[in-house]
């Protein structure tokens, strides 16, 4: 489409009513919605699209443990040098190279037990993430509850909250962690008593959330104090909204963005941190499978001495699936904030 423009001294130029490249590319990108626009970043990071896969792979692998068990046709709490006492030397250790690998065992045998490690490591990821992502949830609504409310009201609730942060924050946390397992084990059950795994896995949640969420509350404070001199938070006030509603539809919207990126490097630092106490032996015990039970038995001087192979498989999938999260974590951020990508 052309019109013609009188230029003065009857001249007349043409011009184009159709759009330029340039401008239909800023028509497109304007029409796009910031989630839009960040999740197009991210499809095209590689690194970030292939670690999301292998997160994703590892909690595929958790939820369908019992069913992949059942396939494989064999359970994680199956004591095999009992049943099958010609898998094993007089010492426990499996008769066969390399742990006892074979087509019938496909990550070994434990020594010792005997226990099946390929249905015992899927089982072990499975009671590791679920215990973490509850103590990430945990840690995520304390953070907002907390922090939100100390950045937007202020006064006596910022300076109540920011003095219990800045005292929790006075705790070493892995030795808190210890000290603290057996305490509140002791809560639910008498020490005569043999401790359910349901009480051991709600210490450990109870636990690392009581020191879990305070720096997630000081980012999400800083964030809803500069978020409350906002023009739109003004406007808010003047309508007559309540704080909730403000901190409801205003604020929470738009701390998306860290309450994301902070959540994805959380997780994995609970997967460790679950799995440092099982290895020291105040968190998950036998027989229900951990991974840091795992390592726990891996440490000890028959497995050491007489199957170095046993570490291999649970030492691996936790490396990856660490380094995986944090790199996923890398790419949320960068896609949500481009001037922060190396």
């Amino acid at each position: 489409m052309t019109s013609p423009i009188d230029m003065g001294g009857g001249g007349t130029a043409v011009v184009s009513g159709e759009p330029g490249p340039k401008a239909t590319g800023q028509a497109a990108l304007t029409g796009r919605s910031p989630g839009r626009l960040m999740w197009t970043r991210f499809k095209r990071d590689r690194t970030g699209v292939i670690s999301a896969y292998v997160v994703g792979f590892f909690f595929l692998i958790g939820l369908l443990a019992p069913l992949i068990s059942k396939v494989y046709g064999k359970n994680p709490y199956t004591v095999y040098a009992d049943e099958r006492p010609d898998l094993f030397d007089s010492a426990g250790v499996p008769v066969q190279p390399n742990g006892g690998i074979s087509g019938q065992f496909w990550f070994g045998l434990e020594p010792g037990n005997g226990y099946d490690v390929f249905t015992k490591l899927i089982y072990g990821i499975r009671t590791s993430l679920m215990i973490s992502v509850a103590v990430t949830v945990a840690v995520v609504v304390t953070g907002i509850l907390l922090g939100v409310a100390a950045g937007y009201l202020g006064g006596r609730t910022d300076y109540f909250i920011g003095r219990v942060i800045d005292f929790l924050l006075a705790f070493p946390a892995q030795l808190f962690f210890i000290a603290s397992m057996p305490v509140v084990v002791s809560l639910f059950v008498s020490p005569r008593d043999e401790t359910p795994t349901y009480v051991r896995v709600l210490a450990l949640i109870l636990v690392q959330w009581f020191l879990g969420w305070m720096g997630l509350g000081r980012i999400l404070r800083g964030t809803a104090l500069a978020l409350r001199e906002r023009e739109f938070i003004e406007a808010a006030k003047v309508s007559g909204a309540s704080p909730w509603r403000i901190i409801r539809k205003e604020i929470l919207p738009n701390i998306v963005t860290p309450l994301l990126v902070q959540s994805t490097y959380l997780l994995p630092n609970f997967v460790t941190a679950e799995a440092g106490l099982s290895y020291l032996g105040v968190g998950i015990v036998e027989p229900t499978p951990d991974w840091g039970q795992m390592f726990s038995k891996a440490s000890t001087e028959l497995v050491m001495q007489n199957d170095i192979t046993y570490m291999f498989f649970p030492g691996i999938s936790m490396i990856i699936f660490v380094v995986a999260f944090n790199l996923l974590g890398d790419s949320v951020r960068d896609a949500f904030d481009p001037k922060t990508a190396r």
